[in-house]
């Protein structure tokens, strides 16, 4: 039997090749913003990504294992090597985290790993495809054979990633305790013993609560400011916080509802977003009405914010990420518009 037949041809192995990397990047960023079971087909979509890109990989490699032996070796081949086993290595601590691996790297772990690893493969990529760009064609990558192929591939992906799940509860692995996000629980009802992460490179001070105050200001007609002990926990609400970092923490937070301070404020009616701005310089905005509902956090599970937690006031935003839940708030800003620069801050207000 030709096994040839089943499989694509190699142009077309190197465009499967290429938009399965560019899918798993497009993905894995959509990831960081996906809070809800409607947003779940994101995470699918980049883990039927990933199996595909297994299965071409080893394709890809065994046609041009002549041209890597040490005789052979350019400069341009080498950077070829470099990409094929980051990718590699990137696929295999996907694949570790799924089934329940663990990695202790200091601040960081296994899921910082594969994101890192992850980042890496599209310069790399980028500059192999430098050397070895070539323009599709009907005849390179088109036809029957093409087709039927990818289709089983494709089909292999969705019905790998769908088995996996049902393995790790077989096995009682720590893959089976995940979110659709990839997040395993951890600290859940236990109040401040969940994970502290800092978003970049966030690490303020402690807060002095003496000094601290919260101000609501921007398109409101009565700008306000709140001491830490006029901002007492008058309401609740059972939320789930959702990390990047690979996490998930379910916990009661107590604190005041961002509504009833914008109708303290007197907030226009034309203001269309709310901005949470912390001391750091870190801020996000959310639409108003969204803003209205969530709760700026001063206890979870009966507990006071702890410092890495956001004392004295953090956001609560459910079916948001937890890179959007801004810790030591200190400032509301009611506006028409969304402030463009805040995507720049929240990679630079650390340092």
């Amino acid at each position: 039997m030709d096994y040839r037949r089943l499989t694509p041809s190699p142009r077309a192995v190197d465009w499967g090749l290429l938009v399965s990397v560019a899918t798993l990047l497009a993905t894995g960023v959509a990831t960081m913003f996906t809070g809800t079971p409607a947003t779940a087909w994101v995470v699918d979509l980049h883990a039927v990504a990933g199996v595909v890109l297994v299965v071409l990989l080893p394709m890809k490699l065994w046609r041009v294992r002549h041209r890597v032996t040490p005789d052979r070796l350019t400069a341009p081949r080498v950077l070829s090597v470099l990409l094929a086993v980051d990718a590699t290595a990137a696929l295999a601590t996907g694949a570790w985290w799924i089934f329940g691996g663990t990695l202790d790297l200091g601040p960081w772990g296994l899921f910082h790993l594969h994101v890192g690893l992850g980042l890496l493969v599209p310069p790399l990529l980028l500059w192999h495809l430098r050397y070895r760009f070539h323009t599709p064609t009907r005849r390179t990558v088109g036809g029957r054979r093409n087709v039927v192929a990818y289709a089983g591939v494709l089909t292999a992906g969705a019905l790998t990633w769908r088995v996996q799940q049902p393995i790790n509860d077989l096995l009682g692995t720590a893959g089976a305790d995940r979110r659709f996000t990839g997040s395993r629980e951890d600290g859940s009802g236990d109040g401040n013993q969940f994970p502290v992460t800092s978003w970049v490179a966030d690490d303020p001070d402690p807060v002095d609560p003496r000094e601290w105050s919260l101000a609501v200001t921007g398109r409101v007609r009565t700008p306000s400011e709140y001491a830490a002990d006029e901002v007492g926990p008058a309401a609740s609400e059972d939320a789930l916080l959702d990390c990047t970092s690979g996490w998930y923490s379910e916990h009661e937070w107590r604190g005041v509802r961002v509504g009833d301070l914008l109708d303290a404020a007197d907030a226009d009616e034309a203001a269309a977003w709310v901005q949470f701005r912390s001391v750091t310089g870190y801020r996000w905005s959310l639409p108003i009405e969204e803003a209205r509902e969530a709760l700026l956090a001063t206890h979870v599970d009966d507990e006071r914010l702890s410092h890495g937690h956001g004392f004295p006031l953090r956001l609560v935003a459910p079916d948001r990420r937890g890179f959007q839940w801004v810790k030591w708030v200190t400032e509301i800003r009611v506006s028409k518009r969304r402030e463009v620069g805040e995507w720049l801050a929240i990679f630079v207000s650390g340092l």
